[in-house]
């Protein structure tokens, strides 16, 4: 039986205004051309946005910063318990530290239970032995100042994602969990076995993306100054001899407040996603300075960072990862050498990390900025 006229003309209209393969796979192509195209911009757009609210954080910390100067007698925040003296403790018990370092560690401990309330049983957060606590938890002072929340978001950056997922689950610290060595020591890490001590795994969601330069705690080591300094084996430990008194820095003894850097990242993770360790010439950090500012710098154009105990050597420094973060550049076995920059400012306080050259003077000597190569 013949079709009617009507309904053909229909089946050939629905065929002019349907798809064919061909056309269905050139929309697929374009429409995944357009997401190859924006894709990038938005995960570029989302760094940024992460790297806004990093140095936003430093802005915070900053401006925390100078408010405890301000109660504090113009002190720059770091621990302020000493030796000999007697001090009683959030569960009511005293202490009489014998040395700087261990009133030092007393404090710390102090903080965290003030903060925490594990003071007893078996999550109690147990005293730093054989470790400075000025190294990594600095910070812990001035947000002690500001806040009784421990951890403290502000302390991490958006990039730190190892940081900001032990600041939701504090507990996990054991063996199984994520925090350095908690797994043992993989091949190529730092070895030291003290990072897998129950006291520092349980600091580890307490830490800070953002490190105090040493200078703000540590003496300058010129003059005959007694001071802490950096160790050959690795960047992560300090040595030093004596019952040195850190912590009585003064902002006022800063020389060149917009010129001397307060705070960094140790990595720059906004210019590489597996993040660069900040001594790479190439790195960019976001930078706290004295003079409130917070600034994204080329490592590169900072002046050479010097040995504290050594005068006139330029410190340089192979990177060695812990487990968990970044690797270097040219793996685990890499011992390029870098300048360490602002980390170890020549002249301390006085020096000048970036806007000029870094001219001081010792004594009758002048000392001239000298060149950071090997």
């Amino acid at each position: 039986m013949d079709q009617h006229p009507d309904k053909m003309e229909a089946v050939v209209e629905r065929r002019k205004n349907a798809f064919t393969l061909i056309e269905l796979l050139v929309v697929i192509a374009i429409i995944a051309l357009l997401i190859g195209i924006l894709l990038p911009a938005l995960g570029q757009a989302q760094r940024s946005a992460k790297n806004v609210l990093s140095q936003s954080n430093q802005r915070s910390l900053n401006t925390g910063s100078a408010n405890f100067a301000a109660d504090n007698k113009d002190g720059i925040f770091s621990f302020r318990w000493r030796a000999g003296q007697t001090y009683v403790m959030e569960d009511g018990s005293t202490r009489n530290p014998v040395s700087h370092i261990q009133a030092a560690q007393m404090e710390n401990q102090n903080i965290l239970w003030r903060a925490t309330g594990r003071m007893k049983g078996p999550l109690k957060i147990v005293q730093f032995a054989g470790r400075l606590p000025h190294r990594r938890f600095s910070h812990l002072v001035l947000l002690d100042f500001l806040t009784d929340v421990q951890p403290e978001p502000i302390a991490a950056s958006p990039f730190d994602r190892n940081l900001i997922d032990w600041q939701g689950d504090q507990l996990s610290y054991g063996l199984g969990s994520t925090v350095p060595y908690a797994n043992g020591t993989p091949a190529g890490y730092d070895q030291d076995p003290g990072w897998a001590n129950v006291a520092m795994r349980q600091r580890w969601p307490f830490a800070s993306t953002y490190q105090m330069v040493p200078a703000a705690w540590n003496t300058d080591g010129i003059n005959g100054q007694v001071t802490y300094v950096p160790t050959a084996n690795t960047p992560h430990l300090f040595q030093g001899g004596g019952n040195i008194v850190l912590g009585r820095r003064k902002v006022t003894q800063v020389a060149h407040t917009s010129s001397k850097v307060m705070m960094f990242e140790e990595f720059d993770r906004f210019s590489d996603k597996k993040g660069l360790y900040f001594a790479y010439p190439e790195a960019k950090p976001n930078l706290a300075f004295f003079d409130g500012s917070v600034r994204s710098e080329l490592t590169d154009e900072c002046n050479p960072g010097w040995n504290p105990d050594e005068a006139d050597t330029v410190w340089r420094q192979f990177y060695v990862a812990l487990d968990t973060f970044p690797e270097p550049k040219g793996g685990l076995s890499d011992r390029t050498l870098y300048c360490q920059r602002f980390r170890w400012t020549r002249h301390g306080l006085q020096g000048i990390d970036f806007g000029g050259s870094d001219v001081g003077t010792n004594g009758d000597r002048t000392l001239i900025d000298p060149p950071c190569t090997q």
